[in-house]
C-alpha cells in the first residue's frame, strides 16, 4: 500500500532526480528506490556492528586464555 506524503527537497536534488529518471518513471519511484537502498545499508551496518561486538567479546576471551597458557611456558 502506498501512502501519499509531502517532502521538501533542495533544488539540486530535484535536478539530479529529473536528469536520472532513466529506469524509473516518476520522482516518487526514484526516491522510494533510493530510500530502500539507504535502509538496506543501514540494516547491514547494524548487523555488522553486532557481529563486530560478538567477535570482539570472543577475541578478549581467547586472548585471556592464550595469555594464561603462555604463562605456563618455561623461558629457556
Amino acid at each position: 500500500m502506498k501512502i501519499k506524503t509531502s517532502i521538501t527537497l533542495s533544488e539540486d536534488i530535484i535536478e539530479y532526480i529529473d536528469s536520472n529518471l532513466d529506469q524509473v518513471r516518476t520522482r516518487s519511484e526514484f526516491i522510494e528506490r533510493a530510500l530502500r537502498v539507504f535502509i538496506a545499508q543501514r540494516k547491514r551496518d547494524e548487523l555488522n556492528a553486532r557481529d563486530v561486538e560478538i567477535i570482539n567479546k570472543r577475541a578478549d576471551d581467547l586472548n585471556e586464555e592464550a595469555e594464561d597458557v603462555l604463562s605456563y611456558q618455561v623461558v629457556i
